[in-house]
């Protein structure tokens, strides 16, 4: 949903820390481009995240521009149920298009700097993530608090992905 924190924390991530950007609105995708070491191997793999617009004004587009994902990110505001429970729709839309496959990811609770204001418990969107099979992460981009976590265990799960398909090969 739109003012989650994607493209903070796809920025963050990007500038290693050295880069918070503020609520722009993301009109359409932006694509954001980075090599990242597998932990426990020697390799490196290199993410292309599409930082997809959370406006369903955008949603249309988006189709064409999510065509055979490898893996996903998902991310909600945890003082906002609305954008946690619209997690699902999303995961339908991009699980859509690739169709007869799992598409592994992670979910991503943002703004944990906001205790005071939380809406949705950790102990909830845990197990819905776990019942979507996706990796579970509480992050504050905002204070720079485990935003890489997600993105090294999506550089995990897609090396996975390539040594399955390597292998099969």
């Amino acid at each position: 949903d739109p003012t989650v924190g994607k493209t903070a924390l796809a920025q963050l991530f990007r500038s290693d820390g050295v880069h918070f950007q503020n609520y722009t609105l993301t009109a359409g995708v932006d694509l954001v481009v980075k090599t990242v070491p597998v932990p426990d191997t020697g390799d490196s793999v290199e993410l292309f995240i599409f930082d997809s617009a959370g406006k369903e004004l955008f949603s249309e587009m988006l189709d064409k521009l999510w065509e055979s994902p490898n893996v996903l990110c998902l991310v909600y505001d945890v003082t906002n149920e609305q954008s946690f429970n619209s997690c699902g729709k999303w995961l339908e839309k991009v699980r859509a298009q690739a169709p007869g496959t799992t598409l592994p990811g992670v979910l991503v609770g943002n703004k944990t700097d906001l205790a005071g204001r939380r809406a949705v418990d950790s102990a909830q969107a845990r197990a819905w993530a776990l019942g979507q099979g996706l990796e579970c992460f509480e992050t504050s981009v905002k204070e720079m608090e485990s935003y890489e976590a997600p993105f090294h265990c999506l550089a995990k799960q897609f090396h996975h992905l390539y040594r399955e398909r390597v292998d099969a090969f």
